[in-house]
């Protein structure tokens, strides 16, 4: 019971007292709840803005998880549905099937246009936009790209050599300086080799660091070189010449062809 106290006539409790103190402590208490609320709003807001790659517009971020199957030739077997596994020339790699949409943006590449149409080429594998996601196409015929696919298989044919990755080709085009998307060639998937042709007789080897791949242009563009100064292919029967000629255009070919190299940085033997 509250205790009353009287002075000049005047009642006063110290209940009234008791009053301000239990109302300062619930307005601390929901401070205190208020602000935790806040800080967990705070937190979910971030996770939610991870999980769903925001953050940019555009191709900005590394992507989401289903492009990260690719990312080191495909991922453990079953680990991520609408992939098909390319062993074509024994290239052994994972790739996204055609037709699939994505729901997240591709987390590197860069945007090309071709035909009027606009692409995003990422690593070897070629989108579309697709409403609210990115359609996985086939790569546009002759398109170009300034590198080739992550993963990519030399095939020679013709004594040029393509690069293969899932069931594209691109050959280096001297014009553009870049590599082209084209169409195979007839009879590149039954007789056509990983192994580099001996160049008529021709061993090449880099003095200076030359990555295969950049072997494998070289080498195109000075037989090509040496054809354009001679006349003679050694690709074709004969040389494509008459064989009255034939024996002398091969040497000529072959000269022009070592001293192509030669000045490129390689030994000829």
């Amino acid at each position: 019971m509250p205790v009353i106290h009287r002075r000049n006539g005047i009642q006063r409790h110290d209940c009234s007292e008791r009053l301000r103190m239990t109302t300062r402590t619930i307005s601390g208490t929901q401070r205190s709840v208020v602000f935790a609320f806040l800080l967990a709003l705070a937190a979910s807001s971030g996770v939610f803005a991870q999980e769903h790659g925001h953050g940019g517009g555009g191709f900005a971020g590394h992507g989401g998880p289903e492009h990260r199957g690719l990312e080191h030739g495909g991922p453990q077997h079953g680990e991520l549905p609408h992939q098909h596994f390319d062993a074509r020339f024994s290239h052994n790699h994972y790739y996204f099937d055609r037709g699939h949409t994505m729901h997240d943006a591709p987390g590197s590449g860069y945007a090309i246009e071709h035909q009027h149409e606009h692409f995003w080429y990422d690593r070897g594998q070629w989108y579309r936009r697709d409403g609210l996601g990115w359609l996985v196409v086939g790569a546009p015929l002759g398109a170009f790209v300034s590198d080739l696919p992550l993963f990519y298989t030399t095939v020679w044919f013709g004594g040029a050599p393509y690069y293969y990755a899932d069931d594209t080709y691109y050959r280096w085009s001297g014009d553009h300086s870049e590599y082209e998307v084209v169409e195979p060639p007839a009879g590149i998937e039954s007789t056509g080799t990983t192994q580099a042709p001996a160049g008529d007789a021709i061993f090449i080897y880099p003095k200076i660091g030359q990555s295969s791949e950049q072997q494998g242009r070289d080498r195109y563009e000075c037989h090509h070189s040496a054809v354009e100064q001679t006349g003679y292919d050694p690709t074709q029967a004969g040389g494509g010449l008459p064989s009255g000629v034939a024996a002398t255009k091969r040497t000529d070919y072959l000269r022009s062809e070592t001293d192509c190299l030669d000045a490129r940085g390689y030994s000829v033997r």
